[in-house]
């Protein structure tokens, strides 16, 4: 049983790979149907087919609210309409083709903290050369990049309640082939 508790520990782990740490230094590019301004507040709300590209980042959800800080630092929080989901995409450092994708009805961006926070229905997926390799499902996720810690509750307040549901982790297999067959006893 801590053999199985290590694994799963160890594939939390590896599912909070680095994003692709050159996007925040790449403009954001913002299309959408509407969008209103609030340049004393430097407050943006865009709504209608939003989606949101930023180097390998892309976020696409019907409604997007937009702030920035004066040194430059975007928050983004996207929120979906009624049986719908905002989603996100990106590169994860590193070589090879590795992404991180999610999805949930409420997903907020910090850049400056490097942390994102998915609420209700969130789904998080690492892929390796489009192969699903491990995935999280739970009523909330939360991922520190910078400290590369992620964190799944059983309920969107970000706690975990009693009667409040199950999370899921699946973890893909690593290796190929089976398992190399042991030498026999003695020799």
């Amino acid at each position: 049983m801590k053999k199985i508790l290590a694994a799963a520990v160890l594939t939390l782990l590896s599912l909070s790979a680095s994003a692709e740490r050159a996007d925040s230094l790449k403009q954001a590019v913002v299309n959408f149907d509407s969008l209103d301004i609030d340049e004393v507040t430097q407050t943006r709300i865009l709504t209608g087919n939003v989606v949101l590209t930023r180097g390998t980042l892309t976020m696409k959800s019907d409604r997007a609210l937009v702030k920035e800080t004066p040194e430059g630092y975007m928050s983004v929080t996207l929120t979906s309409g009624p049986g719908r989901v905002a989603t996100f995409r990106q590169k994860r450092d590193g070589a090879g083709d590795m992404w991180v994708e999610g999805q949930a009805e409420r997903i907020e961006y910090d850049e400056r903290q490097e942390l994102v926070k998915l609420f209700s229905k969130a789904v998080v997926k690492e892929l390796e050369n489009g192969r699903l390799t491990n995935e999280l499902n739970g009523a909330y996720i939360s991922y520190d990049n910078r400290r590369e810690v992620a964190a799944v509750r059983n309920d969107a307040s970000g706690e975990s309640k009693v009667g409040g549901g199950r999370g899921t982790l699946i973890i893909a297999p690593r290796r190929t082939g089976p398992a190399p067959a042991a030498a026999p006893a003695g020799k």
